[in-house]
């Protein structure tokens, strides 16, 4: 084991993913020589050079539809948005090419493409710059979705992404980059999608979060055991696939579920996981699921309108206390 920080576990897996496959070549804008704006590729221009370490232009629906083309013909290439928020100027080529191409073609192309970036809360990067995007591609066929909230799943679920054969948006946060953790040594160690982590065990309220939120979950965890209140703490890690079957065992024990996460609040991958949950645990709920998001908002550029727009830990303390009738 290796204490890394998380920006360093993820260059560390860039770097040795290109050195066990000639395939795997990184694209995006300043990744080259400025070592991308977190220093996620940094140095890896000295290594592989520029043919695979490729600065574009800020076109992003160019160069991720040459990372689609790319990887149709055989290659394996790990495309850097600067922003998640940029994505949205790709939507075309994410959404209704490299999501739908494997299945238009029965199955004969394979699209084994990484699209990675940052998004999130924490610099007051306001509006066009903080957003999180994982539930608007949850909604789309043929695309696997990962939200890594650790060193150690920063490397092990981008190593299994990098070698998946279907196109995967691996989501980091930028709040996150300079945290540490424990990360194996292994150049084969990989985390496998589909599969959530009982980060706290606990007995009386499931709580459900990821990034930053995983950390404020776990805030909010000892201090409802001040009151006598065991939280079990769930990160699902993938999003797409999703594994719910982990969080339904855990609200048999518990009876009751609360999620939370820093996109909005409506329509966000909470709402997914508690209508999962009712489907399927209806009978072993105590309450309604509860659940905590950002507010209806932009998010603003300055850094106490923005706390005020997302979830704190008093209020999973006090959603957690609202499932449990204790209020």
């Amino acid at each position: 084991m290796s204490i890394k920080t998380y920006a360093v576990a993820i260059r560390d897996v860039l770097a040795q993913e290109m050195r066990r496959d000639q395939n795997v070549f990184l694209m995006g804008e300043d990744i080259a020589e400025q070592g991308g704006i977190f220093g996620c590729t940094r140095d890896l221009l000295q290594e592989f050079g520029d043919k695979r370490v490729r600065n574009t232009p800020i076109s992003e629906n160019t160069f991720v539809g040459a990372g689609v083309g790319a990887a149709s013909v055989g290659m394996r290439p790990v495309v850097e948005l600067m922003y998640m928020d940029f994505l949205y100027l790709a939507m075309d080529q994410i959404l209704n090419q490299a999501a739908k191409m494997r299945y238009m073609f029965g199955g004969k192309v394979k699209v084994p493409l990484v699209v990675r970036g940052q998004q999130g809360i924490g610099r007051g990067n306001a509006g066009q710059h903080s957003q999180s995007v994982e539930s608007l591609l949850m909604h789309i066929p043929g695309l696997k979705v990962v939200c890594p909230s650790t060193p150690a799943d920063a490397a092990g679920l981008l190593r299994t992404a990098i070698r998946d054969d279907n196109p995967v948006v691996f989501i980091e946060h930028k709040a996150l980059y300079a945290t540490k953790g424990e990360v194996p040594d292994d150049p084969e160690f990989s985390v496998p999608f589909g599969k959530s982590n009982v980060v706290r065990e606990g007995k009386d309220v499931t709580i459900v979060g990821n990034y930053l939120y995983l950390g404020k979950a776990l805030e909010a965890a000892d201090l409802l055991e001040k009151e006598g209140i065991s939280a079990e703490v769930i990160d699902p890690r993938t999003l797409v696939p999703l594994d719910t079957d982990t969080i339904v065992e855990s609200v048999r024990k518990t009876g009751r579920l609360v999620t939370v996460h820093e996109a909005h609040r409506t329509m966000g991958f909470g709402t997914e996981i508690a209508a999962q949950v009712t489907e399927k645990a209806f009978k072993y709920l105590d309450a309604p699921p509860a659940r905590v998001g950002a507010k209806m908002c932009t998010l603003p550029f300055n850094l106490g309108l923005e706390n005020a727009v997302v979830p704190q830990v008093a209020d999973i303390v006090e959603a957690a206390k609202s499932v449990l009738y204790r209020m």
